[in-house]
């Protein structure tokens, strides 16, 4: 079992939210080897983009976006107080190259 730990200090803490996201995306998928991750650090947030095959998109998001949301909750509870807000962001590849 994966642990995952939410405290820490500078970059350590950026790869473990982003293990995380890792994590919980690989298991819906099934095309793993054509996942990407990009993450962006703007003013406040950190933005985690994933960049999924096409056929993967329903899988990773769920039906009514529920895994998404869930997603998205575990990373907002994983954040320390007072350290930058996480954003997570699902994209087909065909999107993203639009």
């Amino acid at each position: 079992m994966r642990r995952f730990a939410a405290a820490g200090c500078g970059n350590r803490e950026d790869n473990d939210m982003l293990e995380l996201v890792k994590y919980i995306v690989e298991q819906f998928a099934e095309h793993r080897e054509a996942i990407e991750y990009k993450e962006e650090e703007k003013e406040n947030v950190i933005e985690i983009t994933v960049l999924l095959d096409d056929s993967d998109m329903g899988k990773v998001i769920g039906k009514q976006g529920k895994i998404a949301k869930a997603l998205r909750t575990l990373v907002k509870a994983a954040t320390p107080k007072g350290a930058k807000k996480y954003a997570v962001e699902i994209k087909g590849r065909e999107a993203a190259e639009n």
